[in-house]
């Protein structure tokens, strides 16, 4: 009789934090990772290597950061998901990073969405990660034209602002 012993796996594959599959891809490429993750209220940027202690994050960007900056509105708009991703690129850029690849865990990968807003502000502040165009939101979203055009407020000079105090860094 064949032996029908349980393989029972990981812990964080079992709770599903994790894929494993993917996480093994990022790490053979052996370049920092731009991990994008998202709450309802905000948005955090890592660059992280790995290490065979465990991963260590180089810089990190979120959205309260923005409201230090003069950012005047929620920290989970397209609008404020482009600005961390700036941010963070800009942060890397002072830590000497050059490029990186986007890994936005177990989200799915909707095209237009807030997280490639984030990728977006990443790639304008000049770190190099490969993407595919289509998928970034476009401009007049990513500037926040429809959330003006709903609540009749000015969000667009609040963007050009906190974007040029970012790149002033």
């Amino acid at each position: 009789m064949k032996d029908k012993r349980k393989v029972i796996p990981f812990r964080r594959k079992r709770e599903g934090k994790t894929n494993y599959k993917k996480r093994i891809a990022f790490l053979t490429s052996e370049k920092p990772r731009l991990v994008i993750r998202k709450s309802l209220k905000s948005f955090i940027a890592q660059i992280i290597i790995y290490e065979p202690k465990g991963d260590r994050v180089l810089t990190s960007a979120c959205s309260a950061e923005l409201k230090k900056l003069g950012w005047k509105f929620s920290g989970g708009n397209t609008s404020a998901a482009y600005l961390v991703g700036y941010l963070a690129g800009k942060k890397a850029k002072n830590a000497k990073i050059t490029e990186a690849i986007a890994d936005v865990g177990l989200y799915q990968p909707v095209k237009g969405s807030k997280l490639y807003a984030v990728l977006k502000g990443a790639v304008d502040s000049g770190l190099i990660v490969p993407h595919d165009e289509s998928s970034i939101p476009k401009p007049e979203r990513i500037k926040g034209k429809h959330i003006a055009d709903y609540k009749k407020v000015d969000i667009e000079n609040n963007f050009d602002e906190v974007l040029s105090k970012i790149k002033g860094k």
